[in-house]
Order: structure tokens, then C-alpha cells, then sequence
């Protein structure tokens, strides 16, 4: 019997498939976290740099993107090898230490490639192995990611949110989550939402209360799970985002006046949402009724 035949008949193999795919995706998440602001970056600096014509021309820069160059500790420069590389076990088996300097590793890197492992197999529970279940582990996989990009950068790539937006709307060409004018509806109204709370409230406070890589982002799970589940998710990453932002304030004495990103929170009430939406809200409209 086949891994495919196993996945297909037991939810079980399926989701121990997705983790541990989840702690490799997890490691390659890492490196998309930390160089994908970087190329973006130069990116935005090479085109300014081409609507000067004293200064047009490629600014010099060693090859950086996805894979190339090979990961290096930051402290000392030392290229990690194969081994070294290893999920979650390489940081074990280096105790948590750059083997050439004996600098630390940022516990970032284990976190995120357990977090991967764990999320893609509670999804893949949930979902089975069929396309919804697929396509859901790959969204969550993209949400970890843009959510620490947001929390260091505060910034949502649209080179990263508008390809699943639009897989989204033809992921329900054929029902997979939801019927297509309902994804069409919700990316519409996903991001004009956002948009009009964040005119109105420029207009009231003179600030900027959140960044367009939200509005886009809500405009994806509009696109993923129909109009239906954008209440939902506004009012969950709403309540996660002032529980968090309160306890920042009274715990360890945040300032009140610098920005959160409000990305992670959208991230974690839509990811919430697509496994347990119809659950919450089931369970929520049967409590209205006493």
C-alpha cells in the first residue's frame, strides 16, 4: 500500500505527514522570514535608484534571495553546513550554539519550525487529505510566515499575499471552501472593510491605524472562506489583538503610542476561523437564542 493510499484512507498518516513536511517547510520559513524584507528592500532601492538618471544603473549587491547564499550565522559569518541544518535536531544536537563561534541561535528558528509542524498537522487533521485539507496546510504555512514578517517589519509582501488571494478565488471555481460569487464578495468586501476603517479613522485621529498589507490580507480570507466568515475574523483578531496589546502595556510597560502590527492577529482569527468558523459561530447562535 502506497504513502498516497495511506494519507487517503487514514487522517492520521496524513497528519503525520504534514508535520513532519512541516518542520522542513518550517526551516525554508525561516529563510523567507529573514530575506524576504532584505529583497524587497533592495528591490525598492534599485528602483529608486533608476528614476534618478544621475545615479541609474544596478547598485552592487552580492546575488541574495531565496537560496542563495547559503545560511550563515549572523555573529561570525560561518556558512551552515548540511548537518548543521538539520530541523529542530541540528539546534539540539549544537545546543543551541553556532559551531564556529559558540555564539547563541536565536530560538526563533526551532519555534518556528515546531509551530510550522504543529499547525500543518492539526490541519491536516481537520481537513483530511483532499484539497481543501492540501491547500489549507499551505495557507498556514504562508500566515506563520507573513506574521513574523509583520511582527519584525511590520509589513504583509503583497509578492506573497496576492498569489494565495487569487488561488483562493480559483480554489473556489470548484467549491473547495466555499461557492465562488460568496469568495469573490468576501475578497471584495475584505479589503474595502479595512480600507473604509482606515480612511474614517485618519480622518477622526489624523494617523494611520493599520497598513494596506491588512486590507489585502482580510481580502484573502474573504477570497478563501466567502463573506460569511469576515465578521468572524475581524472580531477574533480584534479581541486577540487588545488582550495582547493590554497585557504588553501592563505587564512589561509597552508605550501606548507605538504601533502593533495588526497581521499576526488577522492571521491567527483566520486560521481559527477556517478550521472552526462554522463551529464558533453554530455554538455562538445557540447561545443567542437563551
Amino acid at each position: 500500500m502506497s504513502l498516497l493510499t495511506l494519507a487517503q484512507i487514514s487522517p492520521l498518516v496524513f497528519s503525520l505527514f504534514a508535520a513532519v513536511l512541516g518542520l522542513i517547510i518550517g526551516s525554508f520559513l525561516n529563510v523567507v522570514i529573514h530575506r524576504m524584507p532584505i529583497m524587497l528592500m533592495r528591490n525598492w532601492q534599485q528602483d529608486c535608484r533608476d528614476m534618478d538618471e544621475q545615479t541609474a544603473g544596478p547598485i552592487a549587491h552580492e546575488k541574495f534571495n531565496l537560496a542563495t547564499p547559503r545560511s550563515r550565522c549572523p555573529h561570525c559569518g560561518h556558512a551552515i553546513t548540511t548537518l548543521e541544518n538539520i530541523p529542530v535536531v541540528s539546534f539540539l544536537w549544537l545546543r543551541g550554539k553556532c559551531s564556529a563561534c559558540q555564539k547563541p541561535i536565536s530560538l526563533r528558528y526551532p519555534f518556528v519550525e515546531i509551530f510550522s509542524a504543529t499547525l500543518a498537522a492539526i490541519t491536516a487533521w481537520h481537513f483530511g487529505f483532499n484539497a481543501a485539507g492540501i491547500a489549507a496546510v499551505a495557507l498556514t504555512w504562508l500566515l506563520i510566515a507573513l506574521a513574523f514578517i509583520d511582527i519584525d517589519h511590520q509589513l504583509l509582501p503583497d509578492v506573497m499575499v496576492l498569489p494565495f488571494l487569487w488561488a483562493g478565488l480559483l480554489l473556489n471555481l470548484f467549491n473547495v471552501f466555499t461557492t465562488l460569487p460568496q469568495a469573490v464578495v468576501g475578497a471584495v468586501a475584505g479589503y474595502l472593510s479595512l480600507w473604509l476603517v482606515f480612511h474614517l479613522f485618519k480622518l477622526i485621529t489624523g494617523k494611520e491605524g493599520m497598513g494596506y498589507g491588512d486590507f489585502k490580507l482580510f481580502a484573502l480570507f474573504g477570497a478563501w472562506l466567502g463573506w460569511q466568515s469576515l465578521p468572524l475574523i475581524i472580531l477574533l483578531s480584534s479581541f486577540i489583538g487588545a488582550l495582547i496589546g493590554i497585557s504588553l502595556i501592563v505587564f512589561q510597560g509597552r508605550d501606548r503610542a507605538k504601533p502593533l502590527p495588526f497581521g499576526p492577529y488577522l492571521a491567527a482569527a483566520g486560521w481559527v476561523a477556517m478550521l472552526w468558523g462554522d463551529e464558533i459561530m453554530r455554538q455562538y447562535l445557540q447561545m443567542a437564542r437563551f
